[in-house]
């Protein structure tokens, strides 16, 4: 692969709870090795059916009114076709519709360009599942 293209995996434990986990330091990390200073894009990618990635500020409660919202739309509940795995589980696989699986960031001089307040999330609401991947990827 070229120095234009970097990929590398991150394993993220979520937990058995629905969670938000700030990726944003990771991302960072990253880009500090595979865009050295570069101009480019970072696409950041779970390969998962039941979560996504988003981008929004945290810590001042906004992730905690972020899974209250998703739990008001997608409700855990056996409303859900699909019915596998633990009760309202369906609504975990509705969530990508919603969350979607991936961002592509601005990246300048080596560094995300990121608002203020804005970091790069996951967004696991599956308790099912208690280990993701996550794909970070700098083209530049």
């Amino acid at each position: 692969m070229s120095d234009a293209f970097t990929t590398r995996i991150l394993h993220i434990a979520t937990g058995s709870a629905e969670t938000v986990v700030d990726l944003t330091q990771d991302c960072e990390s990253f880009l500090r090795e595979a865009a050295a200073g570069r101009d480019g894009l970072l696409n950041v990618f779970v390969p998962h059916a039941t979560a996504g990635i988003a981008v929004l500020e945290t810590g001042a409660g906004s992730d905690d009114d972020l899974l209250a919202a998703l739990h008001t739309l997608l409700p855990a509940d056996d409303r859900w076709q699909h019915r596998h795995g633990s009760p309202g589980h369906g609504r975990d696989h509705v969530l990508p519709a919603l969350v979607p699986p991936h961002a592509t960031l601005p990246v300048v001089g080596g560094s995300l360009e990121l608002g203020t307040w804005q970091s790069v999330c996951l967004v696991d609401t599956n308790r099912d599942n208690p280990h993701r991947q996550v794909r970070l990827s700098f083209l530049g």
